[in-house]
C-alpha cells in the first residue's frame, strides 16, 4: 500500500478538545480528523475522500496563552449592561478566556488513501501546497520538513522497533490489547501506562428530525486509541515502510 509519508513542525499549536470551554484544552498530537481535514483541505476536495492515518510525533511543553471570546444567544437583542458589541439589532459579548498551547511541535504522518490513485495528487498538495498549510486551529501553521511516497507492507518483525525520537504515537488498542506493542516508558503498577482516547475520525450527516423539519448533525466515528511511546515487539505484524517506520494506521 503507498501512502504519503510527512514530517512537519509547529510552534505554538491548539488541537482543541471538543468538550473544553472555558479553558481550551489541546490533545498531545492532532486527531486523525485534524490531519484529514488538512489533507482534503489542501487538496481542494469537497467530498471525503476515505484514508487511513498514523500520527506520531512530540512537544516540547505546555503554556496557557489568553484569547478573546466573543459570546452570543440566536435572536437576543442588543442589551448595554450586558453586551459589549452590538451586531445590528443583537448583542455580543466580549470577554478573555484561556486556550492550551503546545510548545515546538513534531509529527511523523503517514497518510494512505483507499484509493491508491489519490496518492500522487496529495504528494503534490503537500509538496507544493496552494497556500500555507495550518493544522489546529487556521493560525497553527506548518512548517513542512519532508514528503515522501512510501510503501507500507504488513510484515512479521523480525527485531523489535523502538519509538522513533521517542516520539508518542495514537495506537489503536487492538494492537494494544494483542500484547504486539509495549510501552517504551514503563511506569511500576501500571501494565499498559499511557492515555487513552477515542479519537474523531470522520463523520456522516444523519436527520435527527422529520423530513419536513430536518435536523441534520454530524455522527463521528471514533477510533479507540492509546497516546503512549511504544516499542513494536518481534513476530508482531505492523505496516512498515522501506525506512523501517512502523506506521500504527488507523
Amino acid at each position: 500500500m503507498k501512502a504519503i509519508r510527512v514530517r512537519l513542525r509547529q510552534n505554538l499549536v491548539n488541537y482543541k478538545k471538543p468538550t473544553s470551554f472555558q479553558l481550551k484544552e489541546t490533545y498531545p498530537l492532532p486527531p486523525f480528523s485534524t490531519v484529514i481535514g488538512m489533507v482534503h483541505s489542501l487538496c481542494g476536495y469537497t467530498e471525503y475522500k476515505p484514508m487511513q492515518v498514523s500520527v506520531q510525533g512530540k512537544h516540547f511543553s505546555k503554556v496557557n496563552d489568553l484569547y478573546t471570546r466573543y459570546e452570543f444567544k440566536n435572536g437576543m437583542t442588543y442589551d448595554t449592561l450586558r453586551h459589549q458589541l452590538k451586531v445590528g439589532e443583537y448583542g455580543v459579548g466580549q470577554g478573555v478566556a484561556t486556550a492550551e498551547l503546545l510548545v515546538d511541535v513534531e509529527l511523523l504522518l503517514h497518510i494512505a488513501p483507499d484509493d491508491q490513485t489519490l496518492v500522487e495528487e496529495i504528494y503534490a498538495a503537500l509538496f507544493q501546497p496552494k497556500e500555507y498549510p495550518s493544522l489546529g486551529r487556521r493560525e497553527d501553521l506548518v512548517t513542512i520538513d519532508e514528503v515522501k511516497i512510501v510503501t507500507l507492507t504488513e510484515t512479521v518483525l523480525e527485531d523489535q522497533i523502538q519509538a522513533l525520537n521517542d516520539y508518542y504515537a495514537y495506537v489503536p488498542y487492538g494492537i494494544v490489547k494483542a500484547g504486539d506493542v509495549s510501552p517504551t516508558h514503563n511506569l511500576q503498577g501500571i501494565s499498559r501506562p499511557g492515555t487513552r482516547y477515542k479519537l474523531t475520525k470522520n463523520y456522516e450527516l444523519v436527520n435527527c428530525g422529520s423530513e419536513k423539519v430536518p435536523k441534520i448533525f454530524r455522527r463521528w466515528n471514533k477510533i479507540d486509541v492509546l497516546y503512549s511511546s511504544v516499542t513494536a515487539f518481534s513476530e508482531g505484524v505492523f505496516m512498515v515502510d522501506e525506512d523501517n517506520i512502523v506506521a500504527f494506521i488507523a
